[in-house]
């Protein structure tokens, strides 16, 4: 059997780590978010068309920043985001309008500083690094022309009224579906949920992945690797939005309430799936043939809690209760699969009616946990980049250092175009070389595309007045467009830019426009990536050992407390806490293992290829498990050896950490479950040692 693996998508990478993930998502459109583009910038622009007065241009253009800004959750945060960047925005086109008239020697360092600080501001999380980099899109706008101190105070003024009214149109919208983001992110665990079960149907009935060899291994790996990372991610994803949202509100809602219980059913859900895909990969044909129905008719069930949850409507119970007894497995079923199986249909049922145990939704430590003091949330980041190891404060000092060459061209080659070039150049730079190297051909390919198409549509525009219409469509796709992928998204923006510079600057043709846009983002893409090869690059191998000797502690704590919750020596959150921390650090090792396969020099190869294979038996240990936790309590003559097997699991994983000898196996103490975790433990550590990973070099 070929392996086929398709491109992934930013929400879900795939399970080729080699493999660029551009592949555009079409569950990102969000309609929602163009229409509110559209009111806040066309709207605007065609007020413009009627006065004619030429600062409501700058208050249009504001507007459509400050909706670039928003990255949707919870509102007070969202508010926060936007009302600074429309403060910091008016201040800085004000400021550095008036600087620009005195010349290079003043702008200059006082721009770098910002732009230090606009690309630093990352450490601060998504929306600080959003707001980061369309301050500096302000800042280089600002430098188009020279204000004087009215028109500087007039172009702020309308600045703060243009991110103003974004931000009130933002209040109304979220006043509307104030849940929206919490339910379209849980009921995308669901749909991941979804996905993987369906996968686990295809592979059960694959006659070679029931092969031992390479090409049954390989399906199994490429199956954990790419839905076991997706779901995971999408998991932490809703958990913030729902921590986000509780902690907004002076209490807990009943709405948020069923949040937090569809999440944590998901998550205690997809617990029990890596259990089962375990299962399935060692099952007899006839264990299979007893899964086969439960396989069959969970994907559809799935997805229809998905597609319930996204819509916030109430589930058809008597259609989910006829699947649920159809799937239930027979009574001469294999013990283990019935134990799992019935899990798994608890969970189900769960979701649907948003009832089970009273600790459900408390049990993963959602509910209840207080927002950590701003303090903690301002200085500790600070503190934490404050170094030169971190990529961060490497990523902004790279991106002040380019920005000088590129800052001065637009004082020595004044026009409405050359901005372009500081712009993509900053905005194309990422702290790794694998994201900058994406970024650069998204935005290039999409600016190619998308300039043609732009230019073709203002070619056909008459008038003032239809450019000006023309806005309102552009604004709903090219916003609708954002989340479906970043190509994707600077493919439908551009012609809204286009059309914009065809409007406010008449005395150029569409296809100058375009050809300018072409020429100044493949010239700042290149030099993006040139940057981020030569100057303080951090390349992937040493950060792959980082994330592996993590991945290998937190596989120990998943040990120990798996087999502390069988013997009734620790709680069940204990074991769901680690199991959690388990899947993440796997997810960081894979994501640090796809940007050092993106790296040119591709330096330690071969240390990369035993990381990956480490990663793959990392991910059976951690489905062997999950089978554990779902095994029957051990008897009280079992426990001395579950204790000894415990021990020799946390020392075994110490010594392949830190590249000294293995421990020797408990003597008499013989466990099927636990010998086949052994046989990992022993694989992964001779593949470490083969390739010089370990030890001092691992520190």
């Amino acid at each position: 059997m070929k392996l086929t693996i398709r491109r992934g998508t930013l929400r879900e990478p795939g399970p080729d780590l080699a493999r660029l993930p551009v592949a555009p998502d079409l569950t990102g459109i969000n309609i929602a978010e163009g229409l509110r583009a559209a009111v806040a910038f066309a709207s605007i622009v065609l007020l413009d068309l009627w006065l004619h007065w030429p600062p409501l241009l700058i208050m249009a253009l504001a507007a459509n920043l400050t909706c670039f800004c928003d990255i949707g959750g919870p509102i007070r945060p969202r508010l926060r985001a936007l009302l600074a960047f429309a403060g910091l925005g008016g201040l800085f086109w004000g400021a550095f309008g008036v600087m620009e008239g005195h010349g290079p020697a003043l702008v200059l360092p006082v721009a770098l500083v910002v732009i230090f600080g606009c690309t630093f501001a990352r450490v601060w999380g998504v929306p600080a690094q959003t707001v980061g980099n369309v301050l500096v899109v302000v800042l280089c706008l600002a430098l188009d022309r020279a204000l004087s101190v009215e028109q500087a105070l007039v172009v702020t003024g309308m600045f703060w009224a243009g991110g103003l009214w974004a931000a009130f149109l933002t209040l109304v919208v979220w006043r509307l579906h104030p849940y929206r983001p919490a339910h379209a992110a849980i009921g995308g665990v669901w749909r991941g949920l979804s996905r993987l079960a369906r996968d686990l149907r295809r592979l059960s009935t694959d006659p070679d992945s029931a092969s031992l060899h390479d090409t049954g291994l390989a399906v199994w790996e490429a199956h954990a690797r790419g839905h076991r990372r997706a779901v995971r991610d999408a998991i932490e994803a809703a958990r913030t939005l729902v921590l986000d949202l509780a902690r907004s509100r002076a209490r807990l809602s009943e709405r948020n309430a069923r949040a937090l219980i569809r999440l944590e059913a998901a998550e205690q859900l997809f617990g029990v799936m890596i259990a089962l895909s375990d299962y399935l990969e060692r099952a007899t044909p006839a264990q299979r043939a007893e899964a086969a129905r439960l396989l069959r008719l969970l994907p559809p069930m799935l997805k229809i809690l998905s597609r319930a949850i996204r819509r916030d409507r109430p589930v058809d119970l008597r259609r989910i209760e006829r699947a649920l007894a159809r799937a239930k497995p027979a009574p001469d079923a294999d013990p283990a699969f019935r134990r799992m199986a019935g899990r798994i249909l608890d969970r189900v049922r769960i979701g649907a009616k948003l009832s089970g145990p009273e600790d459900l939704a408390g049990s993963g430590g959602l509910a209840g946990a207080p927002a950590p003091p701003w303090r903690e949330t301002v200085l500790q980041p600070l503190r934490a980049n404050l170094t030169w190891s971190s990529a961060n404060l490497r990523h902004a000092v790279r991106a002040t250092v380019v920005a000088v060459p590129a800052l001065a061209v637009t004082f020595w080659w004044p026009g409405p175009f050359t901005h372009w070039l500081t712009i993509t150049v900053v905005l194309t730079m990422q702290p790794f070389y694998a994201a900058t190297w994406q970024r650069a051909l998204e935005r290039i390919g999409g600016t190619v595309l998308g300039g043609v198409i732009g230019a073709v549509l203002a070619f056909y525009a008459t008038s003032p007045v239809i450019l000006a219409l023309m806005m309102v469509p552009l604004s709903v796709i090219g916003f609708a467009a954002r989340g479906v992928s970043y190509g994707t998204f600077i493919a439908c923006l551009t012609p809204l830019i286009v059309v914009l510079v065809e409007l406010v600057e008449p005395g150029h043709s569409s296809w100058e426009i375009v050809g300018m846009r072409a020429l100044f983002t493949v010239l700042g893409g290149v030099v993006a990536v040139l940057a981020g090869l030569l100057l303080w690059p951090l390349w992937e191998p040493g950060r792959v050992r980082d994330a592996l000797r993590t991945a290998l502690q937190t596989h120990a704590r998943y040990a120990e407390a798996v087999v502390a919750e069988r013997l009734g020596e620790g709680p069940v959150a204990a074991a769901e806490t680690a199991a959690r921390a388990a899947g993440l650090a796997s997810n960081n090792l894979e994501a640090a293992l796809s940007r050092a396969l993106q790296e040119p020099r591709r330096r330690g190869h071969s240390r990369i290829e035993a990381a990956m294979v480490a990663d793959a038996t990392l991910r059976r240990m951690a489905g062997r498990l999950a089978i554990l936790r779902h095994e029957p309590e051990p008897a009280e003559t079992e426990a001395v050896t579950w204790r000894a097997w415990r021990e020799w699991l946390a020392g075994a994983l110490a010594a392949t950490a830190s590249g000294d000898r293995l421990p020797p196996k408990p003597e008499g103490a013989e466990s099927a479950a636990f010998g086949r975790i052994a046989a990992q433990v022993e694989l992964l550590a001779a593949t470490l040692k083969r390739a010089g990973i370990g030890g001092r070099e691992a520190a």
